[in-house]
């Protein structure tokens, strides 16, 4: 019985080698991330999300700014309606103004407000454009070099786990081909299947704080 046991155990330690005998699996890797920040239209569309941030800014600057004023107006309102001195219609005639600028600068509050939201959303849209564009254009890169090697399985070197860990812990350098990708990537003269005009970077913090 015991003899039969090992010539069990024998016979299931060799089936997996048979198995791999046949037909040997031809293995890449590629770093997605390194390919992305390496990637020349990642950088150019960076630049046009910065741009576009720093627009946004300065037009809500431009905007808090004038609150500003307006709010300054009405508190020197306030402070002459206080003095003793004034005339009964002239006192009217001042809380009537600033009642106005009250009710304009209320308005002015509400579009800075809507102004920042709306920029914000508009970026991230943009950025979230860009992000899948670009990851899109690696991964038909990526797929061409499958195609061409008649590789088997592709693994993403940068992956990691829910728990930090990587999820390739170790693979031979001469399988990873991500300077291959990055250099059809960058080769002068491609022409890219996805516009980078109006697409801009990962990331778009908010533009500007609320007054």
């Amino acid at each position: 019985m015991k003899k039969l046991l090992l010539l069990t155990a024998a016979a299931a330690l060799a089936l997996p080698s048979a198995g791999f005998a046949q037909g040997t699996l031809k293995v890449g890797t590629v770093d997605m991330n390194r390919a992305f920040k390496e990637y020349n239209k990642t950088k150019d569309s960076e630049k046009k999300i910065n741009e576009a941030k720093d627009a946004a800014k300065k037009e809500y600057d431009d905007r808090a700014e004038s609150y500003k004023k307006a709010l300054d107006e009405i508190n020197k309102l306030n402070q002459q309606l206080d003095s003793p001195a004034l005339s009964a219609d002239k006192k009217t005639s001042m809380a009537k103004d600033r009642d106005e600028k009250i009710g304009n600068i209320k308005n002015m509050e509400r579009e800075i407000n809507e102004f920042r939201q709306t920029r914000e959303r508009q970026l991230q849209e943009q950025a979230m454009r860009m992000r899948e564009g670009i990851v899109k254009e690696i991964t038909d890169v990526v797929n061409e070099r499958v195609k061409t090697n008649a590789l088997d399985l592709v693994f993403d070197k940068s992956g990691m786990s829910l728990n930090g860990v990587p999820l390739l812990m170790y693979s031979k350098e001469n399988v990873d081909f991500t300077n291959d990708v990055v250099a059809v990537l960058n080769k002068p003269g491609r022409v890219s299947a996805i516009s980078t005009a109006t697409s801009p970077p990962a990331s778009a913090s908010p533009v500007a704080k609320k007054p």
